[in-house]
């Protein structure tokens, strides 16, 4: 059986294909009747689905991250897609090919990683030059920087998206360095380290999830220990270039209110706490228009960005438009005179009251 997408599914196809059960979760309608709700998902994207027939033999024996063969057709419910489930059926992980359902960076992590060498080592303060080429030069920082998300299931939540953001941020950050004229060697630091120990704050796998010690510790507090752990390695590090480079990584979410210990003080935490927070947004909302379900322009209403968002490719044109293929203006309806009022009765009541009165000219 080929493999069907998320992304290809049609409403009012009938489907028989592998996912991976994202969430899966026993329910009761109205009238007390139960049914299970899911979330199937693949490399793809998300499906909201359905199995209306009720079973404790399938409560039991299905959880979150099983891989599920079923069978059924794509309706569309309030403008978005939604799979109604005729069959279900439970398989191990040797009969399916993983890399189905896991959500990748669209350049190749290889490729990306050579690129931020390639910044590191034009810039032009040597202490922070030896550091940066020290930390991205460990093996195991290496390793994982290639693989891991920057986030859980928001911005960049897919496969190498930590290197994908960090590599889109330094690139940024060299272009507004030079635009605002601020030192581009401690910006570009602050974007590759930012968010780097989130290595150590996620797992990886398909679907991921916080550590211990992303949850003891964090990464902005990890990120303070690796600059710490590389600069004791290079000699007569400069105490000054250290405080700054922390101060960034302290304040790079830019408000108390957001989990920053600190705000940023220098133009060049402030630039990297822009640069973060601009290019995680703009993440989000290409996320929504690739993988949204909602039918039309627009995709259904996105909690975290709070809004519903236009999907479709803005009007662009590179001549005029001839004047033949134009749309003719629909023209106005003429309008009536209004009918002239008609004189008071002097019968009635208020044909009376009026004709007591002169207009005074």
């Amino acid at each position: 059986m080929s493999k069907l997408f998320v992304a290809d599914l049609r409403p009012k196809e009938e489907v028989e294909s592998v996912f991976l059960v994202k969430i899966f979760t026993p329910m009761e309608d109205r009238a007390g009747k139960k049914y299970f709700n899911f979330i199937l998902t693949d490399s793809t994207g998300d499906l909201e689905a359905r199995l209306w027939t009720y079973s404790e033999e399938t409560e039991k024996s299905i959880s979150k991250n099983d891989f599920v063969k079923v069978k059924g057709k794509v309706n569309l419910f309030q403008g978005r897609k939604q799979f109604v489930i005729s069959h279900l059926e439970k398989l191990t992980n040797d009969k399916v090919d993983m890399d189905d359902f896991i959500m990748k960076a669209q350049e190749n992590p290889e490729d990306m990683y050579g690129k931020l060498l390639g910044i590191v080592n034009e810039l032009t303060d040597v202490y922070i030059r030896d550091l940066l080429k020290n930390i991205l030069g460990d093996a195991e920082i290496s390793r994982r920087l290639k693989t891991w998300q920057a986030g859980k299931s928001i911005h960049h939540a897919y496969k190498s998206g930590l290197l994908e953001h960090i590599l889109s941020c330094t690139t940024l950050g060299i272009n507004l360095s030079f635009h605002y004229k601020v030192n581009e060697n401690y910006v570009v630091a602050g974007c590759i380290l930012h968010d780097l120990c989130k290595i150590y704050e996620l797992t990886d796998g398909i679907n991921v999830d916080y550590t211990e010690e992303g949850k003891l510790v964090g990464h902005l507090v990890k990120g303070l220990e690796i600059v710490d752990r590389f600069s004791y390695k290079i000699k007569d590090f400069p105490y000054q270039t250290k405080m700054h480079l922390k101060h960034i990584l302290l304040s790079h979410h830019g408000e108390y209110e957001y989990g920053s210990p600190k705000i940023p003080q220098t133009s060049e935490a402030y630039l990297v706490h822009l640069i973060d927070l601009m290019d995680s947004k703009m993440n989000s909302l290409e996320m929504v228009k690739r993988l949204d379900s909602a039918t039309g322009h627009w995709s259904g209403f996105v909690k975290h960005l709070d809004r519903v968002v236009y999907k479709a490719d803005l009007p662009f044109y590179d001549s005029y438009i001839e004047e033949s293929e134009q749309i003719a203006p629909v023209k106005k309806e003429e309008r009536k005179p209004a009918p002239k009022p008609q004189g008071a009765d002097p019968k009635t009541s208020l044909g009376k009251m009026l004709s007591g009165f002169k207009v005074e000219e």
